[in-house]
Formats: structure tokens, C-alpha cells, sequence
């Protein structure tokens, strides 16, 4: 069918949601947003799903969330009798419609007899991924655009390990909900059923205290904690989302006494109205948190994102205004203090190994490698890391650590298998309380990091090219970037090319090639003669392309120079 079929099949359906259905009569009226909801379906892949909210098949709404669901539960069809009784925990963030949407999914589960965990009331993507483990639920279901804009919202599946699925299983969930030609037609329970199935089951309480009592495992020294938790004054704004129930109870019982909650971004919005964009990487974000920072003279500032999975933090300067660190700084200074602690409690496992992705800074390795720790670099997604996690735990070959990536999501302790803002909302409370008794900041830390270590500086540049049109030059790009591989950027020669898709690494050096053993993904890395890097990828959640740069200077002058000149050459290469 064209896309003007799928739409006049929506147009002329009957039954659809009445606000759905006005909304498609506005859209009558505007050709290119029209074509733009119907040219083909919600990309729906390892990640799940994520798009703007309206009708269409391009569109998050109740029918796609239960053509995604459709997918699932034929999946689940596909196991034993009793896999199929463990059911899907489904927790949602506070966005437009996520209550909404985690309750047609969890009918269209009924439909098949399948019985779900839905959360009473929002809550953090690292508490949905901590429930699958701790109601040995067969999958699960979180209701989230993480950081994206208000007009937002998607859907991520979990495997029954607490991560998102891994590859296999993703692919065969995807066939299933691609093979789900007309949406609409898909049948869920009735109200009146659900009553009467018992198949839905609201939880909460006995969840968040199993929760809150793993996390109490983050705190690595206690003793510090206990002495300096009253003094160390923090603002935390959960930015409008989830983070602040479990957030405020998680500080709380670590012993943290003088943390206050941002107000206005205390309460769950799903406009975001205090922020251009609610993500803790924007300094726009912090606004209001360095303001009241301020007044109350806070030794650091935490903001985590709607679905509390992602973490930011603002430290405090010698001249007492706030600087927002990059997701590779957080990730270097939980490293630092990680390591350095187990150290000096001779708690530090000979086969302790920390897990970044390969697009994620070489400051956090070089600080591994000094303490005789390895770093192991995974694909982009944290689905990798808990894989690693489940391989150790199985094969006993290494301890974990850490895991990180740049994206500035952090994973502590292993009892979740995603990001999770709550464990790093904690610990990084006790690396500010560990500098505050020496009297120093983590603008400090990170300035002894460097000094140690030499000046690592990264920069991430995401371009975003929406809609059908958007989609073709990004593939366009990536097929540019593929055959007409650059022999140098800005004057410094590429040494190693890495494809993660054709899993190929060539050394122009000795001209030659490996065969990489990671599954394969749409990424191509180059590693120059200076030891920079650049790395580029389609984001795989967002109609972006994103491209990576990483340096290491002796100066901070000198990391941001190189940083401008391959930014500049990526610019030359895109733009041609």
C-alpha cells in the first residue's frame, strides 16, 4: 500500500481514539507532516521504539504501542507454558500519555494471557530493569523518550536478564511486530476483562524497598559518608521526571542530610516546562539548579533525565559559578574514585574489569590501566555492557566494577542492567563528600585527574536530518564515510580504520587487516597518528547522525585546539 492507502485506512476507521481522530483532520491540511506520519512505519529496533506523538504508523500512539506489544506477545507465544506465566514488568515515565500507553500494552498482553507488573505510578527505567530481575518476569516494558522534547514519547523493551533485549531476541521480536500489517485492528482486553482476568497486577512499594535496599551496596565507604554526609550541601532536580521519589529516599538513607530538591523541576511535568529540553548534558538544563546552587552555596548540582537512567553534574569553580561536566569527565572521576577506594580498603579484586563504549573518552582506560585494571570497550548500548555483566557472571572471569558511556549513563552495581541515575546520584554524592573533607571540589578532582593523567578533552557533534528525506542522507553520509574513507583529518593521518559493520579493522601502517569480533553495527572509528580518534554513527533512537571526536594534549589550550580542527575537518568532509 502508498502511504495516502494507510492513511485513508486511518481516516476511514470508525472506532479511532477521538483525540487521534481530530488530529488527523488537522493534518489533512498540511501535505508534508501528512506524508511524514504515514511514509512508513515507527522504526522499531533493538532500542524499541521512539517518535513524536500523533496519529499515523510514523507516530507514537495507542495503536503502535500495541502493534509493538502485538510483537512481543507473539514472541512470548512462541516459549513454553511456564515462561509464558512469568509475564512482562512495565513501568512509564511521566511524559503525555505514558500511563495511558503502559496500560494498552499490558491489554494487548491479556489478550494473549499473558500477565504483567505495571507500576502504580511512574517510575525510573533502572527501577523497571531491577523489577524484571526481582519478579523473574520474562521481559519487560518501559514507557519513555528518555531526554527527548515533550512532543516525545516511545517504548524500550527489557530481556529476562533486566537489560534490553540482546540482539538475537530483539530481531526475531522485530519480525514478529513488522509483520503486523494493519495496527488498528489489533484486539486488547476490555476494562470489564481486565477486572475479572486478574492478568494485570499493580505494584509499587514492595518493589521500590527491594530496590532501595540493593542500592544501599553502591556506598563504597560508609564511614566517610556517615562523617561528612551532614556538611556536603547538593542540589538535585530530577528535571520534571521521575527521579525524585527513589532519588530522595536513595540520599537519604546513604545519609546525606543537606541535599534540597529543585522545586519547580521537582514536580513531574510532561511539558518540561522549565527547560528547553530536559537533558543533563545541556547547561540550559541546570539553570535553575545554579541558582538555587547559589543561594545555598552547594558544593555540587545533579540533575538525571525524565526517566532517571541518565546523570549530569555541575561542579562548583574557585570563583563560585557552576560548570556542567561532559558525561566522559563524570565517567573519569567515578572511575578514579572507584578504584582509588577499593584500593585503599584492599577491597580491589585482581580481576576487576570496568566497560565503556567505543565512542566514550581513553581518560577513564588510562586511569584503569594505572590502578592494573581493564577496560573493556563494547558497541554503543547498554544492552553490551549487561551482557558482559551476565558472561562474568557465568564464567566467573572478571569482577565488575563499572560501566559507563559518554552519553552520561552510569551503572555502579550490577542488580540493575541500565543505566542507572539513582546508584550514580548516590555515589556521586560520596566522591563530593570524599574531596569536600580535603577541602576540594570535583572541579578539583577533575583538574588532578588531568594533571595525572594528561588533558583529555571529547566532543560530540549530532546533526539531525528528520523525517524521509532526513533518512537518506544519513544513510548517504555513512556510505560516503564507507568507500571514500578519509586518509586524514585536518592534517593528521589516519593510522587504524575500524568498521563495525563490516567488522574489518585495516592498519594503513602495515597495511593490514583484522577481523573484529564484535556483533556488527553501523559504525566507523579512525584512529590518527597523534592518538585521536573520531568516531561516526546514526544515532539508532534519534533521526540524528553523530560524530565523535576524542583528543589528548598536554594542555587544556591544546586538547580544545586539536578538538576545533577536527571538527572543522568533519565539517569539510559533511558539507562537500
Amino acid at each position: 500500500m502508498t502511504w495516502q492507502d494507510v492513511y485513508q485506512q486511518w481516516n476511514n476507521e470508525a472506532t479511532l481514539e477521538p483525540t487521534l481522530k481530530k488530529q488527523l483532520e488537522e493534518l489533512a491540511t498540511d501535505p508534508e507532516a501528512l506524508e511524514d506520519a504515514f511514509y512508513a512505519p515507527l522504526e522499531f529496533g533493538t532500542a524499541g521504539m521512539r517518535g513524536v506523538l500523533g496519529p499515523g504508523i510514523n507516530r507514537m500512539n495507542i495503536y503502535t504501542v500495541r502493534q509493538a506489544t502485538e510483537g512481543l506477545a507473539l514472541f512470548i507465544d512462541t516459549q513454553d507454558a511456564e515462561t509464558k506465566k512469568r509475564g512482562v514488568a512495565i513501568a512509564y515515565d511521566s511524559r503525555h500519555f505514558s500511563e495511558a500507553f503502559a496500560m494498552e500494552a499490558a491489554r494487548t498482553l491479556a489478550q494473549h494471557d499473558i500477565p504483567s507488573y505495571v507500576f502504580e505510578s511512574l517510575r525510573p527505567t533502572p527501577e523497571l530493569s531491577f523489577a524484571v530481575r526481582e519478579l523473574k518476569a520474562y521481559a519487560g516494558i518501559m514507557i519513555t523518550a528518555s531526554h527527548n522534547p515533550a512532543a516525545y514519547n516511545g517504548y524500550k523493551v527489557y530481556g529476562e536478564d533486566g537489560g534490553q533485549m540482546p540482539p538475537q531476541d530483539a530481531d526475531a521480536l522485530t519480525t514478529f511486530v513488522r509483520g503486523i500489517e494493519n495496527p488498528l485492528e489489533i484486539p486488547i482486553l476490555s476494562e470489564e476483562e481486565v477486572e475479572t482476568s486478574g492478568l494485570i497486577q499493580i505494584i509499587g512499594e514492595q518493589v521500590d524497598q527491594a530496590y532501595l535496599e540493593q542500592v544501599k551496596k553502591v556506598t563504597i565507604n560508609s564511614e566517610l559518608v556517615k562523617e561528612m554526609g551532614k556538611d556536603l550541601k547538593l542540589v538535585y532536580t530530577p528535571l520534571h521526571g521521575t527521579g525524585r521519589m527513589l532519588g530522595e529516599k536513595a540520599l537519604k538513607q546513604a545519609g546525606f542530610e543537606k541535599f534540597v530538591i529543585e522545586p519547580h523541576q521537582g514536580i513531574p511535568d510532561p511539558d518540561f516546562s522549565t527547560v528547553k529540553s530536559p537533558n543533563p548534558e545541556e547547561a540550559g538544563a541546570f539553570e535553575y539548579a545554579m541558582k538555587l546552587g547559589k543561594e545555598e552555596n552547594a558544593d555540587v548540582l545533579i540533575a538525571t533525565d525524565p526517566d532517571a537512567d541518565r546523570l549530569g553534574a555541575a561542579v562548583r569553580m574557585p570563583n563560585g559559578d557552576y560548570q556542567v561536566l561532559t558525561g566522559n569527565q563524570i565517567g573519569a572521576i567515578f572511575i578514579h574514585y572507584i578504584l582509588e577506594a577499593h584500593k585503599q580498603a584492599n577491597t580491589l579484586p585482581e580481576d576487576a574489569v570496568v566497560i565503556k563504549s567505543i565512542v566514550s573518552s581513553e581518560l577513564p582506560t588510562a586511569i584503569a590501566n594505572h590502578y592494573g585494571v581493564e577496560m573493556l570497550n563494547v558497541l554503543t548500548g547498554f544492552k553490551f555492557i549487561a551482557e558482559k555483566i551476565q558472561q562474568f557472571e557465568e564464567d566467573h572471569s572478571h569482577t565488575f566494577m563499572f560501566g559507563f558511556e559518554e552519553s552520561y549513563g552510569y551503572l555502579v552495581k550490577s542488580f540493575v542492567r541500565d543505566k542507572d541515575a539513582i546508584q550514580a546520584l548516590v555515589l556521586l554524592a560520596e566522591v563530593a563528600a570524599y574531596y569536600k573533607k580535603a577541602d576540594k571540589t570535583l572541579y578539583d578532582a577533575l583538574q588532578e585527574i588531568f594533571e595525572t593523567y594528561g588533558y583529555y578533552k571529547e566532543k560530540t557533534i549530532s546533526v539531525t536530518m528528520s523525517g524521509q528525506e532526513g533518512a537518506s542522507k544519513i544513510a548517504a553520509l555513512m556510505t560516503r564515510f564507507r568507500n571514500e574513507a578519509p586518509s586524514e583529518f585536518a592534517g593528521v593521518a589516519v593510522e587504524v580504520t575500524e568498521d563495525f559493520k563490516e567488522l574489518t579493522k585495516v592498519n594503513h601502517q602495515t597495511n593490514s587487516t583484522e577481523k573484529m569480533t564484535t556483533p556488527p553495527s553501523n559504525v566507523l572509528k579512525y584512529i590518527l597518528a597523534d592518538g585521536s580518534w573520531i568516531a561516526v554513527r546514526p544515532s539508532g533512537t534519534e533521526p540524528k547522525i553523530k560524530f565523535y571526536i576524542g583528543v589528548k594534549a598536554s594542555s587544556q589550550a591544546e586538547a580544545e585546539e586539536k578538538v576545533a580542527s577536527l571538527e572543522d575537518a568533519i565539517n569539510e568532509i559533511t558539507n562537500a
